[in-house]
């Protein structure tokens, strides 16, 4: 008795005859079931792609029986239907096909999940556009496709300007619409042989298709005025926006679709410097040119670093500002060279953010930062998310699952958020920081005092612990204007019961200065420079 859904088929080649068995859960999707007892009919009733895959299977010659398992895609009254054929080829003494037999099994909603999964991977969540890693394999094609027919093509980014300033005055849900509306109309203006994704939380990507140069600036005027022409009605009311445009053309101003986008980004920064609603072709610079080639160069040390297991984490102790004890260590990134020099984070991770791949790095550094503490139960270990990965939605998810998925160590676990990014990207970054702490780790602002952040935003962050950005604290013995500075950030910090650490911190005279304070913890080469391996982990 065959299952729901599955039929049995025994397919003559010879007289095109099809004997089939239990197909009444599969036949009635043909508007015509007793002419599928013929192999042509049931030929046809094959989407193009599919016929072909079949075609090939029954044309092929070999003298040996083989196994065979094909998607099939097929038209019903209902729309598409996907159906898998599993079964046995049986040759002739030629080696022509003289039989197919097996079985028919209907797998419409699973190929419908790897649809939705597939979709899923590729757009963007807010504004269901392309995501960038999506954009990118699109515009590696377009490029690709350029060359070989001996064209060219652009890759514009347009960027929604001064959201900030949406969203402080109207709220993060007013930002969000503006986004989506903006992304709407850009995508109204363009051929449908274009491209749109969402590269960042303001900017759009747009790939141009056989277009010349001339063509760049038309389009950009038309993009920047789409976005311009009608105030957009927000929930909060309405919100008047400008976008600013970058754009490069292809392939001349860059070979690969990671050089254009960097090349775009660039025009865009040009595009800025006269304020909003502003545009930008890249032009060639030999001064630039040689930064470009540089950053490429780390980028693909760095990668071959990953490949080659060659990233190493130095510990740098914090100190209890009371008994001067250590109560934890902060992770900090390094890049063994292969000549064995070690290179300091500073060197290696703002190339790995500009080209796209800090998100490998950082999630790198957690996986090793939780195989020292499974190694070591005592310890308690700080972590830095970067500015790039905190923008990023998906990346957070799952940093969160594999710490729930660690679980038994996350309350040894600090992570390390930078306040800006944090605050470029509250929502995404307060939901981060809610999961984490319900795991029972802790979650600490980095560089306290550099960006802008408010009573009110401090407030809904929800965070164990600042840390105050140490170019306020070096040297703050002798300069009164920090010390006034300082000691505003701890009491703001102090009335929402956070803890506080100091960085930087460089002489016994500093430290006390800050204890009187009120600071919490220190870190500095005063107490213990960055180790990759210490005492500690040998023992």
């Amino acid at each position: 008795m065959l299952a729901s859904g599955v039929a049995s088929f025994d397919w003559t080649t010879s007289d095109d005859h099809i004997e089939w068995n239990g197909a009444v859960d599969i036949l009635p999707y043909h508007h015509d079931r007793k002419r599928l007892a013929r192999g042509a009919a049931f030929h046809s009733w094959l989407n193009p792609e599919s016929r072909a895959r079949l075609t090939q299977l029954i044309e092929a010659r070999s003298g040996q029986e083989a196994n065979f398992e094909l998607a099939l895609e097929a038209s019903s009254a209902m729309g598409s239907i996907w159906i898998t054929m599993i079964g046995v080829r049986m040759p002739t003494l030629m080696g022509t096909t003289e039989r197919l037999t097996g079985v028919l099994r209907v797998t419409t909603e699973h190929q419908r999940e790897i649809q939705r999964l597939t979709y899923l991977a590729t757009r963007d969540e807010l504004t269901g556009h392309l995501n960038r890693n999506a954009l990118r394999t699109e515009l590696a094609q377009a490029i690709d496709r350029a060359r070989a027919e001996n064209r060219h093509c652009a890759f514009l980014v347009a960027s929604i300007d001064r959201l900030a300033m949406i969203n402080d005055g109207y709220g993060f849900d007013a930002g969000d619409e503006v986004i989506v509306a903006a992304g709407e109309r850009l995508a109204r203006t363009l051929r449908s042989t274009d491209i749109i994704g969402r590269t960042a939380g303001n900017k759009f990507g747009v790939i141009l298709k056989n277009c010349s140069e001339r063509e760049i600036a038309v389009v950009a005027e038309r993009l920047r005025r789409a976005v311009r022409s009608n105030v957009i009605d927000t929930r909060c009311g309405q919100v008047s926006a400008t976008s600013s445009v970058g754009a490069v053309w292809l392939p001349t101003g860059a070979a690969t679709s990671q050089e254009a986008m960097l090349r775009a980004e660039e025009a865009l920064d040009k595009a800025r410097i006269t304020g909003r609603d502003g545009f930008a072709a890249y032009e060639k610079s030999p001064l630039r040119e040689g930064a470009r080639v540089r950053l490429m160069a780390i980028a693909d040390e760095v990668m071959q670093a990953m490949n080659d297991d060659r990233l190493r984490l130095a510990y740098q102790p914090i100190i209890d500002a009371h008994t001067r004890e250590v109560f934890k260590y902060e992770a900090l990134l390094r890049m063994q060279r292969l000549d064995g020099t070690i290179a300091t984070a500073g060197q290696f991770v703002p190339a790995a953010e500009q080209l796209g791949i800090i998100n490998l790095v950082d999630r790198r550094a957690l996986e090793m930062v939780i195989a020292t503490l499974k190694s070591n139960p005592e310890a308690r270990i700080g972590v830095n998310v970067s500015g790039t990965a905190a923008s990023n939605p998906s990346w957070l998810h799952s940093f969160v699952d594999y710490v729930r998925a660690n679980g038994q160590i996350a309350n040894r676990l600090d992570v390390e958020l930078t306040e800006t990014a944090a605050l470029n990207h509250f929502e995404e970054n307060a939901q981060f920081v809610s999961q984490l702490r319900e795991l029972g780790a802790t979650v600490a602002i980095d560089d306290f005092g550099a960006g802008y952040t408010s009573f009110r935003n401090l407030q809904m962050l929800h965070v164990d612990m600042v840390k105050i950005d140490g170019a306020y604290i070096k040297g703050l013995s002798e300069s009164p204007d920090n010390q006034v500075f300082v000691r505003t950030l701890v009491g703001l910090a102090k009335s929402f019961n956070l803890k506080v650490v100091a960085e930087w911190v460089g002489s016994e005279e500093d430290a006390k200065l800050l204890e009187a304070m009120g600071v919490d913890y220190f870190q500095g080469f005063f107490f213990g420079e960055p180790e990759i391996a210490p005492e500690w982990m040998k023992r």
